[in-house]
C-alpha cells in the first residue's frame, strides 16, 4: 500500500476544498478517491493513466486519477512517484478538470 505525501499546492487545494461549504460534495469525492488511491492505484474507478500534457516536478512520469467523472468541472488529482521515498505518492495537484 502506498504512503501519500502532498505538495503544498495539493496540500492547499485539499484544505480549500474541505474548508467551502459549497464543495462538500466534491471534497468527499476527493477524499474517497484519495483513500482507494492508498490502496490500490489502479482502482477501476479512478480511471488512472499517465497524463503526458506536463511532466512530473522530478522529471519522471505525471498520472492523472479521476475523483469524479461524468460532472462538469468534475475533479482530478494528479500523482507521481516519489523518487526520495520508496513506496511513496507524492499529490502534485488537486484541480477540476477544464
Amino acid at each position: 500500500m502506498p504512503h501519500l505525501r502532498f505538495s503544498p499546492k495539493a496540500a492547499a487545494q485539499l484544505a480549500a476544498l474541505d474548508n467551502d461549504k459549497g464543495l462538500a460534495k466534491r471534497g468527499k469525492a476527493v477524499r474517497r478517491a484519495l483513500a482507494k488511491l492508498e490502496v490500490n492505484l489502479r482502482h477501476p474507478s479512478l480511471n488512472t493513466h499517465e497524463f503526458h500534457s506536463v511532466p512530473c516536478p522530478h522529471g519522471g512520469k505525471l498520472f492523472e486519477a479521476y475523483a469524479e467523472n461524468n460532472t462538469p468541472a468534475a475533479y482530478r488529482i494528479f500523482w507521481c512517484y516519489d523518487p526520495d521515498q520508496k513506496d511513496t505518492v507524492l499529490i502534485v495537484a488537486i484541480t477540476p478538470h477544464p
